[in-house]
């Protein structure tokens, strides 16, 4: 197996279990001799892991490829380690061939040690070692002189000197436990490599299991509250939280209430802890220098704890500024936000948050593998993270600003959280997809869960979550809206859809047929518009309210008395409410469409047979004698609904409310007046 495909391999393999790295942390790297296309001459090249991958799903494409000859001839002209930035740039003229990842910060790490062979992994039990106070001493003790301590620096190029010298010292190690970091491997062989990584962390987490004390976390305090309360508080908290988090900028938030977190802030010493804040460099780039923590027991009244929340995030912010105007040289950057990114709520959980879900998820996972890394210290010494000073150099780094200078340009709906009903076919799935693809998180709710959950599985668990719901039942619609604040964290979008169906005329629409088509959309419009409106209010980030309510909303059509009046009823609601929630910044608007029929699900259940008896032509001809009766002669089809939805809830209409944008292809019966 060739060098890259064997490099490859073994990445994903560390990379899928969070013992021995955690998401997109660490790189991996090989050495080989493959032929120069110019020359026909073997070269000495370096696969390492590019800036910005993650080792678990690795590919080819992931590799940074450079020559080893120009790689090593950077230490004749490396300035020194005030200037030590400047090399990574020289990193672009080591390149060999086109296309590949753009080198990381830790590529000098990989090419100049003198092993065929690198990991750098970041498993929390050696760096529990790593953010021991007496990590140096510890690291002796555990693995004698089979395993290097390397005081912390800063990663770069300096670093990578440092490791290649201590190794050339010492003949006999494995690898070394860098401090504040990591650890570092080395093998002349990718198997072998691998295995040393393997038993340095192994044999971490054997020593501090052996020998490590009891309850390093201090007797518990308070018991978590039991689920079903804890969960329905943390759906009325989230809202909430996220408004608070997204002080500065909007975001997006994610919970989580895992064994790990609740044990830690049952414990009394969980707030001096939490104080001292993450130590790896890649968990407080995600996670910030220290989390918010709720000081009040978990059974304090919501009412106190939202007074409470309040206060702290105001004396978070400042703090946070305090610290920017510490450490803050003339030449760093601005600062980027003073909200927290983990707010932690004892006996409930921890919520955190991040331009998208992915983004939040992550930083939970991080703060989870800090958690790990405190139990870890604080059980065989005592908890030290690096110096204040120095977490602000790694966040507040140029590179690092210059890293997220070159992310991609956040999508129109970027940070926004969509609820869609009947988004499990038809118009619904068509504006459900289409809301995603604009970069929101989706809730797809329907009564049918099983056509939910297929629509939500093809945009991925992170941009989306089924839920199903009828809209009629007060409880199943709060249930379904607190869904999506636990999974998200709250909402700022609302399509309402669920819809159905019955042409008859008056003398034959029963009483049921007027009470279903009023239940569904009068009444369920008015329930999910209510419980989004709660929730949007409590975010105080504004939001959107759309109706997809119907041409037949103001045109008197034959054989419609119920279906029409029903949709009369979502359309003054749209005016209604645009008037009640401008002062929220809530901005309502509907959608009138006609003649949806392929791909509509109320037409597949029998409404379209209904209405091509009505107008005298064939079922599979309705689409077409729908479009010939338009100005514009063309049909109407889920998609162009999904777009008015979009433009509606995009920033280009932010001064509209209380507007319904016909999609009918221009039907002059329903033009508005």
């Amino acid at each position: 197996m060739a060098a890259k495909d064997e490099l490859t391999a073994r990445s994903r393999r560390l990379g899928a279990d969070p013992r021995n790295t955690n998401y997109a942390g660490g790189n991996t790297s090989a050495k080989d001799a493959a032929e120069d296309p110019v020359t026909g001459e073997p070269v000495e090249l370096l696969w390492v892991k590019g800036s910005g991958g993650d080792l678990g799903t690795l590919t080819e494409g992931g590799l940074a490829v450079l020559r080893l000859d120009r790689l090593r001839a950077l230490t004749c002209v490396y300035p020194g380690v005030e200037r030590e930035d400047e090399m990574v740039a020289l990193f672009d003229y080591c390149l060999h061939g086109r296309g590949g990842a753009a080198p990381s910060i830790d590529t000098a790490m990989h090419g100049l040690v003198d092993a065929e062979h690198v990991d750098h992994l970041h498993p929390d039990a050696g760096i529990a070692f790593a953010a021991a106070a007496d990590g140096e001493a510890l690291t002796k003790e555990c693995f004698g002189d089979r395993v290097v301590w390397v005081p912390w620096r800063r990663p770069g190029f300096q670093l990578g000197l440092d490791i290649a010298a201590i190794k050339a010292a010492h003949p006999q190690a494995i690898g070394c436990v860098l401090g504040g970091h990591g650890i570092t491997a080395w093998g002349s062989t990718s198997e072998e490599c691998e295995q040393r990584s393997l038993e340095i962390i192994a044999t971490a987490q054997a020593y501090i299991d052996e020998r490590g004390r009891a309850e390093p976390f201090g007797q518990v305090d308070h018991d978590p509250l039991p689920e079903a309360g804890r969960r329905d508080r943390a759906a009325a908290l989230a809202p909430l939280i996220r408004g608070l988090a997204s002080t500065d900028r909007p975001q997006v938030g994610h919970f989580t209430d895992d064994p790990v977190v609740l044990d830690f802030l049952s414990r009394a010493r969980h707030p001096a802890l939490a104080a001292l804040g993450t130590s790896c460099p890649d968990h407080f780039l995600r996670t910030k220098v220290r989390p918010l923590v709720l000081d009040l027991p978990p059974t304090a009244p919501f009412d106190e704890v939202v007074t409470r929340l309040r206060e702290l995030h105001a004396e978070y912010r400042a703090e946070y500024a305090s610290y920017y105007d510490r450490h803050a040289e003339p030449d760093s950057p601005p600062m980027r936000g003073a909200d927290p990114a983990i707010v932690l709520v004892p006996g409930v959980g921890m919520f955190s948050f991040g331009r998208d879900k992915q983004t939040a998820r992550v930083a939970s996972e991080f703060y989870v593998n800090a958690i790990n890394v405190m139990r870890g210290a604080e059980a065989i010494s005592r908890y030290q993270p690096i110096s204040e000073s120095e977490k602000f150099r790694i966040e507040y780094w140029a590179l690092e600003e210059a890293k997220l200078a070159r992310m991609p340009k956040p999508k129109p709906l970027a940070t926004r959280v969509a609820f869609v009903t009947g988004g499990g076919s038809g118009i619904g799935k068509a504006v459900a997809l289409r809301l995603a693809a604009e970069g929101a998180c989706v809730v797809v709710a329907d009564r049918d869960g099983e056509a939910a959950a297929q629509v939500a599985a093809s945009l991925g668990p992170d941009l989306a979550l089924a839920v199903t719901v009828d809209v009629t039942d007060e409880q199943l619609v709060r249930t379904a809206l607190r869904q999506a604040s636990l999974a998200f964290g709250g909402v700022d979008l609302i399509v309402n859809n669920a819809g159905l169906s019955i042409s008859r005329s008056l003398l034959d629409t029963t009483l049921a047929d007027w009470d279903v088509q009023h239940d569904v959309m009068a009444r369920g419009s008015f329930l999910v518009a209510r419980e989004a409106a709660r929730i949007m209010i409590d975010q105080g980030m504004g939001g959107d309210i759309v109706y997809i309510a119907s041409k037949n909303s103001v045109f008197a059509g034959p054989n419609n008395v119920a279906y029409g009046a029903a949709k009369a009823d979502q359309a003054h609601q749209v005016r209604l409410l645009a008037a009640e929630l401008g002062a929220f910044g809530i901005r309502v608007n509907g959608v009138n469409p006609d003649g949806v029929v392929r791909g509509s699900g109320i037409f597949a259940s029998g409404w379209g047979a209904q209405r091509a008896a009505v107008y005298g032509v064939p079922e599979e001809q309705l689409g077409e004698f729908y479009a010939q009766r338009t100005l514009l002669k063309r049909e109407v089809l889920p998609e162009h609904v999904a777009n008015a939805v979009f433009v509606l809830a995009s920033a280009e209409l932010s001064h509209t409310t209380g507007l319904h944008v016909p999609v009918d292809a221009g039907v002059a019966a329903a033009f508005l007046r």
